[in-house]
């Protein structure tokens, strides 16, 4: 408890941006259909979001170095709650898609910041419990933010307001912690086609998931005001999925542990094609059945980029494996950057199941790839540990590196996929 306590002002600083950066997505996608957006415009405000968020990745680490921890993190932290609170005052689709960046820029600084604060301070002995209560915080806040858009109203400067309170309070416990600000760890270098080679088949479902998750966050809330939902449901909605994505990581570990992980996202991957066709042709007036769809959704697809990230790991010497999942990362976001604008225009111009069936048939696309994978070559005897993977800095690999026995590190168990 006492080494929990020693974190705890990092945890509450990530909780109060996480319910901020959180509750943005859905109430921009909500208040931008209110203001006559089209569900394209939308959709650009999550790709503006992605872009923002990686140029962050790449900027704070240079940053950190000059100006130490805690300076960096307010920079990206007033740029958060400028682009959050500016929203009223200029309400179009590209200033929005501005203000957007600049949120995508907080959320890559501040996280950055914090995971290389941890990572410094943790041991292999501490490692574990911190990661865990970590993951916690973050699943919870994630979820309670989207629960936020039952009571925030689209339409009033105040939300927008409370959102950015949010933002600025992110601030206090960071700066008033007593812990010493840690020494930087050299940036990761990101060498996507590099780690393309070393696993395409964990390259590629990185993209999937970045695909997936970005196009339903951002078009999600559009989703379920097409189908008739009400604010506070569309907020329940939302919720659940992550809640499903948070549950399967359990089973979906033990499985990518025990079997081929290619297997598992084969399985992964065909009930995702089944859960999103059977919530496109679904009747949406039946409420408890879009909840169910909803943690159905969450359960086959958020464990995708996990289950991707450790069969990438199997073929990487532990000394790469920092930059491989960097690079990893990387990809997520070349999926996450365009998938909001595609989905969006489809939704514009087929209606709200497009939604589902673009996610749909990029599982079929994923599904069929692992197959052609499997035949390629057989899989490493020796596997990494399963780890669930939050998708927030370039630092977080070293933060969920694993002490490994010494014949790990042998390069005859190692190949390219």
């Amino acid at each position: 408890m006492r080494l929990l306590l020693s974190f705890s002002a990092l945890f509450l600083s990530v909780a109060l941006l996480q319910l901020s950066s959180g509750a943005l997505s859905p109430l921009d996608a909500l208040a931008g259909l209110a203001a006559g957006f089209s569900r394209t415009e939308v959709g650009l405000l999550g790709s503006a979001h992605f872009l923002g968020f990686f140029v962050g990745c790449w900027l704070a680490p240079r940053l950190m170095g000059p100006i130490g921890h805690i300076r960096t993190f307010t920079i990206f932290a007033a740029l958060g709650a400028i682009g959050v609170i500016s929203h009223p005052l200029l309400v179009a689709p590209l200033p929005w898609a501005g203000m957007r960046v600049m949120t995508g820029l907080c959320v890559a600084g501040c996280y950055t910041v914090i995971e290389s604060w941890l990572q410094a301070a943790l041991t292999n002995q501490t490692r574990g419990r911190v990661m865990g209560a970590y993951r916690v915080v973050d699943i919870v806040a994630s979820s309670a933010a989207q629960l936020m858009i039952g009571f925030l109203d689209p339409t009033a400067y105040i939300s927008y307001n409370l959102l950015a309170i949010l933002c600025c309070a992110c601030l206090i416990p960071v700066t008033v912690s007593t812990s010493s600000q840690p020494t930087l760890p050299d940036a990761p270098r990101l060498r996507p086609l590099h780690t393309f080679r070393i696993s395409p088949l964990g390259a590629a479902g990185v993209i999937i998931a970045g695909v997936t998750t970005a196009s339903f966050r951002m078009v999600g809330p559009i989703y379920g005001q097409e189908v008739g939902l009400t604010q506070g449901q569309i907020g329940t909605f939302l919720a659940t999925v992550l809640l499903g994505g948070a549950l399967a990581q359990f089973p979906v570990g033990w499985l990518a542990d025990k079997y081929d992980r290619r297997q598992v996202l084969i399985g992964l991957s065909l009930l995702s094609v089944l859960v999103c066709g059977g919530i496109a042709f679904a009747d949406a007036r039946t409420l408890t059945l879009v909840y169910v769809g909803a943690a159905l959704f969450g359960l086959t697809t958020f464990p995708i980029f996990s289950v991707s990230a450790a069969h990438a790991n199997d073929f990487t010497a532990p000394e790469n494996m920092v930059e491989v999942n960097a690079s990893l990362l990387f990809l997520y976001g070349i999926g996450a950057i365009a998938s909001p604008l595609v989905t969006s225009s489809l939704v514009e111009r087929f209606g709200a199941s497009a939604l589902f069936t673009f996610i749909a048939v990029a599982h079929v696309l994923l599904l069929f790839y692992s197959f052609v994978r499997m035949r390629a070559r057989p899989t490493v005897r020796d596997r990494t540990s399963y780890a669930y993977t939050p998708r927030t800095s370039f630092f977080l690999a070293r933060l969920l590196r694993r002490t490994r026995a010494e014949d790990d590190a042998q390069p005859s168990t190692r190949a390219t996929d």
